[in-house]
């Protein structure tokens, strides 16, 4: 098949053209060309920006039988995109979130019959939104698939930013939402690439939304662990915060956490298994850590102000329980 990628460099879909290529998709990548070392010799690179509407619609009128789109956070650019490819394509594939789901989270496992939506994160309900968008359209033939916390050159963190890892680096505490035993689901790119590559062109997938998880999960504390094993940082300290009072401090990390991984989550991939085939997820969070190390060596380098935040929500931790005449208060 002639199958399009838009994007084709980042967490997720670097590997998925690779996938793709190695079972034989005639694949080209559509980006600004800014970044594309490593990507396959069998690809077609084509340089452009999705902002040049004559560039992307010249992409689109070459009629590929699958687009898979990596590069949609708004509802405009995804109404943009059925506009220019209905009747272009067989089957496009929209790259949404597992975020999307219901939080707080009230049933498990988690299917895709969970309820799709998230008061607490922006980014979260504009996924959902766009996914409305697809369902409610009939031009053109769609897939959604929703990844949860998927990775390749960054370690998977609840706050982002590298500043987790930075800390962790320094010698510094490191902050941890709840009590770090809430189970999470971390996913290598590489596991990911695999069933999402038997989607494409699949007729049992058109007009339907899957998530792709490893069928495990990890608490916070073992995800640390293997961070900082994988760092080869030989001790480390981690301070738990409970969520509300995190939030308390910064509002920003409202959709992160309320929004997404301050509850326990277990995802139920019955679905995509039966249509993509069943799958294995063998790299677990203390290899894949080492892969992210190994081939993108993490840096210290981080936001100073939050950097502050965190040493006061370290101190204002600590001297919870402390007696007033302990000389450390």
């Amino acid at each position: 098949m002639r199958v399009l990628y838009i994007g084709g460099t980042g967490e997720i879909s670097f590997d998925c053209i690779h996938e793709s290529v190695r079972l034989g998709h005639d694949v080209t990548v559509f980006n600004r060309g800014n970044n594309n070392a490593g990507l396959p010799a069998e690809c077609r690179l084509v340089r452009g920006d999705v902002a040049d509407d004559e560039a992307y619609g010249s992409l689109a009128r070459q009629d590929f039988d699958v687009v898979c789109q990596f590069r949609l956070f708004t509802t405009q650019a995804i109404a943009r995109d059925i506009e220019l490819f209905r009747g272009h394509c067989e089957q496009y594939l929209f790259i949404s979130s597992a975020s999307v789901y219901q939080k707080p989270v009230r049933n498990l496992p988690i299917t895709e019959a969970t309820p799709v939506v998230n008061a607490f994160w922006d980014y979260s309900q504009a996924k959902a939104d766009m996914e409305a968008l697809l369902r409610g359209q009939s031009d053109l033939s769609y897939t959604i698939v929703r990844p949860s916390h998927t990775y390749r050159t960054h370690m998977p963190t609840p706050m982002g930013d590298n500043i987790e890892v930075s800390r962790m680096l320094r010698g510094k505490p490191v902050v941890v939402h709840g009590d770090g035993e809430s189970l999470w689901t971390v996913t290598h790119s590489q596991d990911f690439a695999r069933p999402f590559a038997r989607l494409l062109g699949n007729p049992r997938a058109i007009g339907e939304d899957f998530h792709i998880t490893a069928d495990r999960q990890w608490p916070w504390n073992e995800i640390f662990a293997a961070i900082a094993a994988a760092l080869e940082v030989p001790e480390f300290s981690l301070v738990h915060v409970p969520t509300d009072t995190l939030i308390r401090y910064n509002q920003g990390w409202v959709g992160q956490l309320l929004g997404d991984k301050s509850y326990s989550v277990i995802f139920d991939n019955t679905k995509v298994k039966a249509v993509a085939g069943d799958f294995e997820c063998p790299i677990d969070p203390w290899r894949g850590m080492r892969m992210v190390a190994e081939r993108f060596p993490p840096n210290d380098r981080c936001d100073p102000e939050m950097d502050r935040l965190l040493d006061r929500i370290v101190a204002d931790q600590c001297r919870l329980g402390k007696a007033t005449d302990d000389p450390g208060v």
